[in-house]
């Protein structure tokens, strides 16, 4: 399909008499969509097109009150800014909106929280910087990295590990095979 002289002149007076894009390739036929309409009306910059003879403008009335859509009786929804929230129940446990992400009950974990634990204390004098660390100390950040009173933990780390023991229990938990 090309867009010849006559359907340009064609597609021009149809855009200015306010048919739509769908119209257009309608009326023009032969392969012509939408998009195509669509796309060499903005390549001629053509100005917003002229509201059809057959839409009359839309008076607006005082503020409307709003609608209210009440409860059923039932329990199967529930009334929410008046709109209603469909429930459905599948296991047992009402669903709401979009399920289809759902995590299914048997896999859903508890958030794990970790109990309150006093930091180490580690006098100054062994207290590292940044560049002090090496792969037998531990980096554990303690502070503020803003502060002056910054530093990493420094105590003997296993082999091939990142922090020493108290460290590595507040880094690293296991999880319950049955939280699973």
């Amino acid at each position: 399909m090309g867009w010849t002289d006559e359907r340009v002149e064609l597609l021009k007076k149809l855009w200015l008499e306010g048919l739509s894009a769908s119209q257009i390739a309608g009326v023009l036929g032969e392969g012509v969509t939408r998009n195509a309409v669509i796309g060499k009306v903005h390549r001629l910059k053509l100005s917003g097109r002229a509201k059809p003879a057959s839409s009359t403008p839309r008076v607006r009335s005082a503020a409307r009150p709003s609608r209210r859509v009440a409860a059923p009786a039932s329990g199967s929804g529930r009334s929410l800014g008046g709109m209603m929230m469909k429930q459905r129940s599948m296991g047992g446990a009402p669903m709401h909106g979009a399920t289809a992400l759902k995590i299914s009950e048997d896999l859903e974990t508890e958030a794990y929280v970790a109990p309150q634990v006093a930091e180490l204390f580690i006098p100054v004098e062994r207290r590292l910087t940044l560049l002090q660390l090496n792969e037998q100390t531990c980096k554990w950040p303690i502070g503020d990295p803003l502060s002056a009173e910054f530093y990493f933990c420094g105590q003997h780390s296993g082999e091939g590990r990142p922090y020493c023991e108290f460290h590595s229990r507040r880094a690293y938990h296991q999880v319950d095979k049955k939280r699973r």
